[in-house]
């Protein structure tokens, strides 16, 4: 695929079962973003568009809501059994639509896919969709009905299966609206489903922007719960347009997570440091969850941010298509620009650059490559430490002690993620147990398969995976039985 771009289904939305002409016009280019370059182009959903699928899913839901839990179950092994055979297929589009290293788009990105269609068949298999209460009554689990979901370019495969999958599992039937910068990894995944045999206008599919596409399917009446993923500037204009129905909505948001770095590591400091320096430029910066706000004990500060600058200074970038461990581009040229300004911002505020800095990484003449970036002496106030950057930036903060770490890390508006890296796990539960995040990981520790997925204050509502990802989707009557 990396050679090859369908342009045929480039230029098709997928509704009813079938790839379709759009009834739109509008065409938006398709960049890869190592060099810059137009490969071609998708053409971008109107509201006749939307109206057509969402037609499309309101006729499948009427046979599909009354499927069994058995064929449910059998349709999601079918799906995690086809994307495992097409993980290369997704890796490649991933790796080139979002310049994802080839190598860490088939681990992460391509396997998030596959991951998560393990944990909503377990998560399911252990649901009773009708349950008995103690007073006689009958609860009974529904699917939610017409699902609007609204996917973004940064884990585009990890986000659709996260929503989709829980759609089938419950007899549900949705309209999807990948991002308009990440349109390939979208295609093959519906060619999973539909060669797993997902019944047509369960699940359909159209290229669109925010603007047209997201904005029509956050407002059709049709649409009984609006599952959005994106900033949360996007997620509030989500927010407000479902109020206008009382319509249910999911929003996973923004993030600025914290990672607290204590003392008490020990002879394990750098392994973390280095670590934690990863995974902050892990998808190149580009996760909402990622540890961008480093809260290091002034005891170890200056040791800390001697390995943090060694860590990103040997940080390779390299061309998607390489394999090996090294990070690739941002996506685009505003998400460039917006980190640049960020970059630019630090220096003027008075943050000590001790890596990388402003402009395009040396060595690269096109394409949006940012240099890897350590801020040290960083303070609460300054914009990298508060603002979201999504890009390869750490912000590295020092700090007095365990309360005021914990104070600076909860003086955000979001609560996505926290990392805490100590020796002393009593610690590690009695901070992780004060920190107002939807997830804390200690010492590297990451997420498992059907585990919920969501933040607090302004990084979202609800949650996603597993048995919480498939409850979202579903709504709840009980019915009351006349006890003889």
């Amino acid at each position: 695929m990396h050679n090859t771009i369908d342009s045929e289904k480039l230029v098709t939305h997928y509704v009813d079962g079938h790839w379709i002409a759009p009834l739109s016009t509008e065409a938006f280019p398709f960049e890869t973003p190592h060099d810059a370059a137009v490969r071609g182009s998708i053409i971008l959903a109107g509201g006749q568009d939307v109206a057509r699928a969402l037609d499309a899913a309101r006729r499948a839901f009427t046979g599909f809501s009354r499927s069994s839990k058995a064929e449910r179950l059998a349709l999601l092994r079918r799906i995690h059994e086809l994307t495992q055979e097409r993980i290369d297929d997704l890796a490649e589009a991933i790796s080139l639509e979002m310049g994802a290293p080839i190598d860490m788009a088939r681990r992460a990105q391509a396997g998030a896919g596959v991951g998560h269609a393990a944990g909503f068949i377990e998560a399911l298999e252990g649901m009773d969709e009708e349950e008995r209460l103690t007073n006689g009554d009958l609860l009974i689990r529904a699917p939610v009905g017409i699902s609007g979901l609204i996917t973004p370019w940064n884990w585009p495969i990890n986000q659709i299966s996260l929503k989709v999958l829980p759609v089938i599992a419950t007899g549900g039937a949705c309209v999807l609206k990948p991002s308009e910068y990440t349109p390939l990894s979208a295609i093959v995944y519906m060619e999973i489903l539909d060669a797993a045999g997902v019944p047509a206008g369960v699940v359909n599919m159209v290229q669109g922007n925010g603007p047209g596409a997201g904005v029509a399917l956050s407002t059709d009446p049709l649409v009984n719960h609006v599952s959005f993923t994106g900033s949360t500037r996007a997620g509030r204009a989500v927010a407000h347009a479902a109020a206008e129905d009382i319509r249910r909505i999911t929003l996973e948001l923004g993030g600025k997570s914290a990672n607290l770095v204590f003392a008490d590591c020990g002879s394990d400091l750098e392994q973390r440091v280095r670590d934690s320096v990863a995974e902050c430029f892990l998808n190149s910066g580009q996760s909402c969850d990622a540890p961008t706000r480093m809260l290091v004990e002034r005891d170890i500060y200056e040791r800390v941010v001697e390995i943090a600058a060694d860590a990103a200074a040997n940080t390779a970038l390299g061309l998607p298509s390489e394999p090996g461990d090294h990070i690739g581009p941002l996506v685009n040229a505003t998400q460039f620009e917006r980190v640049q300004d960020l970059i630019a911002a630090g220096v003027a505020e008075g943050a000590r650059p001790v890596a990388g800095g402003p402009g395009l990484a040396p060595g690269f003449n096109a394409g949006y490559w940012v240099r890897p970036t350590v801020f040290a002496d960083v303070t609460p106030d300054m914009r990298i430490a508060r603002e979201e950057i999504f890009g390869p930036v750490l912000s590295i903060l020092p700090v007095e002690g365990e309360a005021e770490a914990i104070r600076i890390a909860n003086d955000s508006p979001y609560g996505l993620a926290a990392y805490v890296q100590t020796g002393d796990m009593e610690r590690a539960g009695r901070v992780g147990r004060a920190l107002d995040a939807g997830a804390i990981h200690v010492n590297g520790t990451g997420m498992g398969w059907g585990s919920p997925f969501g933040g607090w204050k302004q990084s979202g509502l609800g949650r996603e995976g597993g048995k919480l990802g498939i409850e979202a989707f579903q709504e709840v009557k009980t019915l009351h039985l006349l006890q003889v």
